[in-house]
């Protein structure tokens, strides 16, 4: 796991090749095994691989979406807020772990966060997201994962990059 965390970036830029099925089938178990909080499991899972859909998703706000154009994949995860007070830190779970298992299978992966972003001026990108996947409205949307095949290789960050400075043992003093 240690590797993997060591490996593992944000990719933004992904090849045209298509993620073959037995791959999207180990994507799904690994976030249908992602930790909730009581075993409620508050999450739901949209995985698009339409390019037309990609395309509109990469428009659901501003900046920090336009690579979804791109992916072979998106997985949007959404929460219900009714089934646990926990929706959003186990959807934050459930991303990661899609994150990490893409790192194992030698995908490309990067977070796209949705909830509490707007999409222009009049309405949020969760509100867009909701319109072009049609989503329910008793289902909020945490977080879009791209995913695809790195178009280039991007070393892990040094681990003197890492910031000691903020662990503590003990007490905080």
């Amino acid at each position: 796991m240690l590797d993997i965390l060591r490996r593992r970036r944000s990719i933004r830029h992904y090849t045209s090749q298509a993620i073959a099925p037995e791959i999207l089938d180990q994507l799904k178990e690994a976030v249908l095994r992602s930790p909730s909080s009581r075993g409620l499991d508050p999450w739901e899972f949209v995985f698009v691989t339409d390019k037309d859909l990609l395309q509109a998703l990469s428009t659901a706000k501003p900046h920090g979406a336009h690579f979804l154009r791109d992916a072979a994949l998106g997985v949007v995860v959404l929460g219900n807020e009714d089934k646990a007070d926990t929706w959003i830190e186990d959807c934050a779970i459930a991303s990661i772990i899609l994150q990490l298992a893409c790192e194992s299978l030698g995908l490309g992966s990067c977070w796209v966060q949705i909830r509490l972003r707007a999409h222009d001026q009049d309405r949020s990108a969760e509100d867009r997201v909701r319109q072009i996947l049609g989503i329910p409205p008793h289902l909020r949307v945490e977080s879009i994962i791209s995913i695809g095949y790195p178009a280039k290789s991007l070393a892990g960050h040094s681990r003197e990059t890492l910031k000691d400075h903020t662990i503590r043992t003990n007490t905080y003093s």
